[in-house]
Order: C-alpha cells, then sequence, then structure tokens
C-alpha cells in the first residue's frame, strides 16, 4: 500500500502531525510508525505523570538552539492558544496554574494520551507500535525500511524520540543517526533539563533534605544563569527545579563549572551577618548544635557550621566575629563543583539536534522535498514547564500544513 504520509515516531509532535494531516484532508492513508510497544510513552510520564502541556508565559527566551529565531518562525504560525484549541477539539479541558503552566483538568497525563490515540484511530490513521524505522531512501517516493517490513509514501514527518529518557520510552536516538548518515547537519547532542553531579562531601550528609534557594551556575567563575526554587540534596549532587533549569549549560560547557546556592535570598549579606549577630547575643548560651536552628533545616545549619570549622559542642558564645562573617558567606554562597549530568536516561530532553537551517519555512528538508520533522529530533529545546512540549506541538501542526501542501502539489 502507498501511504500519503507516514509519520516516524508516535510521540507528541508525530500524533498531532498525523492528526491534524488528516484532519486538512480525510481522503489522505496516514501511518504512524512508532519503535515502542504503544505510542506516547514518554508524554505519559510528563509533569510527574500530570502532563505540562504548555506554559501562557511562553515566549522564544524560553528556548535554544543555533538558531533560535527559527522557532520563532513556527510559533508565529501555531502557539500556545492553537495547542489549547487543537487539545479541546479531541476532549482534553486545560487549566492554567498561577505559574503559567498548563494541565489537563484530569491532571492525568494518561488522558491526554488516551484523548490523541482515540483522536488518531476515529480519523482512521494506522498505527504500528514495536515497528523501529532502520532507513528509508528516495526516488519517486520514500521507501522506509522497519522491523515490521518496508513502507512506501509519498511524503515522510520526521518525529522520532531523541536520547531522552531511554529506550524504556523508545528514546534512542536511532532515527537521529539515519538522518545524519543521509548528510543532515546536526549540533551536539546533550543532556537538559536533567540532575546534576557534584562533589558529595556535602550533598551525601544532606540527602533527602529540601531547601528553597537561589542556585546559581558560575562557568569559569562567571555567573551564568540564576534560578529559585526547591533544591533537593542527593547522594550523587544536586536535583530540583533550579537544578534542572540550570542544567543545560552546565552539560554543554567546556569551562570549569560550579553552583552557588544562597540559602537566605531574603537578606543581603549584611542583613544576614548583623542577623547572626544579633542571634548570637540572644542565644549564647546554647551550644553551636542550635546556633542555626529555627532559621535554617537544622541538619543544613550543622553542616554549615562543620564546613567553617567551628565544633557543634562549643558554647554559641565563642563564635568570633571573624566566624560570623564566614557562616554568612557559607550560607549565601554554598558552592558544589559540578562533575556531570545524571545522564540522558535521567533528562527531560536532549538539547541540540539535526540544524534547523537544513529545513526551510514549513519544515521541508531542503535536502529531500517531501520530507518534514517535528519535535525534539530539530535543534530547538526548551526550559523546563511545558516548554518542550509547546515545541513538539507548534511543530507538529506546522509539519502537518507542509506536508498535506507538499501532497497536493504533487498531484
Amino acid at each position: 500500500m502507498l501511504y500519503d504520509i507516514l509519520v516516524i515516531g508516535g510521540g507528541a509532535a508525530g500524533l498531532v502531525a498525523a492528526i491534524c494531516a488528516k484532519r486538512k484532508n480525510n481522503k489522505l492513508n496516514i501511518l504512524v510508525c512508532e519503535s515502542a510497544d504503544r505510542v506516547c510513552k514518554k508524554l505519559i510520564t510528563t509533569g510527574n505523570g500530570r502532563c505540562n502541556i504548555t506554559n501562557k508565559n511562553a515566549d522564544i527566551t524560553k528556548y535554544h538552539g543555533t538558531d533560535v529565531s527559527y522557532a520563532k518562525k513556527v510559533f508565529d504560525k501555531y502557539f500556545v492558544n492553537d495547542t489549547v484549541e487543537f487539545f479541546s477539539s479531541i476532549g482534553v479541558e486545560i487549566i492554567f496554574e498561577e505559574d503559567g503552566r498548563a494541565y489537563p483538568y484530569s491532571y492525568q497525563a494518561s488522558s491526554v494520551v488516551d484523548a490523541l490515540r482515540f483522536a488518531a484511530d476515529e480519523l482512521g490513521i494506522a498505527t504500528k507500535c514495536d515497528c523501529k524505522v532502520l532507513d528509508f531512501d528516495k526516488k519517486d517516493n520514500f521507501a522506509v525500511k522497519t522491523t515490521a517490513g518496508e513502507f512506501t509514501a509519498k511524503s515522510l514527518i520526521v518525529t522520532g524520540g531523541m536520547l531522552s529518557g531511554g529506550k524504556s520510552v523508545g528514546s534512542d536516538g536511532s532515527v537521529f543517526q539515519i538522518l545524519k548518515s543521509k548528510s543532515f547537519k546536526a549540533a551536539k547532542t546533550t543532556p537538559a533539563i536533567v540532575q546534576l553531579k557534584t562533589e558529595t562531601d556535602i550533598t551525601r550528609q544532606l540527602k533527602g533534605i529540601k531547601v528553597n534557594a537561589n542556585a546559581s551556575l558560575l562557568l569559569g567563575g562567571k555567573k551564568s544563569r540564576t534560578e529559585y526554587g526547591e533544591v533537593l540534596f542527593t547522594d550523587y549532587g544536586l536535583s530540583g527545579p533550579p537544578i534542572l533549569q540550570i542544567s543545560r549549560e552546565a552539560a554543554r560547557t567546556t569551562l570549569e563549572c560550579q553552583v552557588v546556592l544562597d540559602l537566605a535570598v531574603e537578606y543581603s549579606f549584611e542583613d544576614l551577618k548583623n542577623l547572626l549577630l544579633e542571634r548570637r547575643q540572644n542565644l549564647k548560651n546554647r551550644t553551636l548544635e542550635n546556633f542555626l536552628t529555627g532559621f535554617l533545616n537544622k541538619r543544613l545549619g550543622q553542616v554549615i557550621l562543620k564546613k567553617c570549622g567551628l565544633k557543634l559542642t562549643d558554647s554559641v558564645a565563642k563564635i568570633s566575629d571573624k566566624d560570623i562573617i564566614n557562616i554568612a558567606e557559607a550560607i549565601k554562597n554554598l558552592t558544589f563543583k559540578v562533575l556531570d549530568t545524571t545522564g540522558f536516561n535521567n533528562s527531560q530532553v536532549t538539547a541540540g539536534g539535526i540544524l534547523t537551517g537544513e529545513f526551510d519555512e514549513c519544515l521541508q528538508s531542503k535536502k529531500y522535498k517531501g520530507l518534514f520533522a517535528a519535535g525534539e529530533i530539530l535543534d530547538i529545546d526548551g526550559d523546563c514547564g511545558g516548554y518542550n512540549l509547546q515545541w513538539a506541538w507548534s511543530s507538529g501542526m506546522l509539519a502537518s500544513v507542509g506536508a498535506v501542501k507538499y501532497i497536493g502539489d504533487k498531484k
């Protein structure tokens, strides 16, 4: 059977592209090839199982890549409002939270996956799971070799997963490698939105403790980015939303990399020093073990005092003015050397990918007419907060427009 459109990858971008293409022309024969045993395995894990669909604060500053302006051109055509309308049309109502993050009203990622599956089935879109694409060739049409046989199609929409999440969710980067073998140029790939491995002499002592802090990334001693939120100490290093946000730059740098935590954001250094001097006077009859209790997490406070070379059994009254300055410095600038990330399997997204310069304004390949790409396989990635899914929806919608037009022009 000759398909009009063959979609490589049954994830977020792939299913939206297939559904939108079929809606534009319901006479099209569309096949979705998915390497995993079911579609959208990665989508079902997003947002801690709640699916952070998009974000009302989405703008181009939340995105990264060799040519971010390309993403802006895509978003100029399809963006947040289009996402909300699309999902409403397939039965998913969206709720926006105060921070701008959007979720299905059910707060179930599984309901989003179900709605996409139902919509594809209702439109008569064919889906083959356990169908891994091995290669493709083009003459007049595309010949696509898969583990389930060979298929022919007039047009391809390539939305194969990259490396984030690993093989368990169908992300092994094999489609990316196929495109590179076809001479598509690519940007270096690294994990993004991922935990950071650091020196662990402090983090292991604080394993499981969460603190609100400013997390600043220093590259070569210069501050690159700062994010505020809940930081989690682990046996391997640091996690939590602010760490995930700054991890992209940490993974891609060749410079010395450090994370600096400000554990008392509301206080200037001078105000903190004065507070500690006041505590020294008020709590002079206590031991140092409890000097910071009531201000910081008890165990965190004790670790900081030990880091400053103080004995917890000593009296608070013995703290010198120099000690006070050292304690304030440690609280405002608790520094960790970054050693690595926890890798692709633990990352939410892959930074890098096929360069957008390989495609025209409708996501059509300049090398292979009739081949379109969307989603993570392209060199565009976003911050944590629904921005990467918005890229998947927007690029999938635009690729569908291009593919339908290509087929129409071909006739």
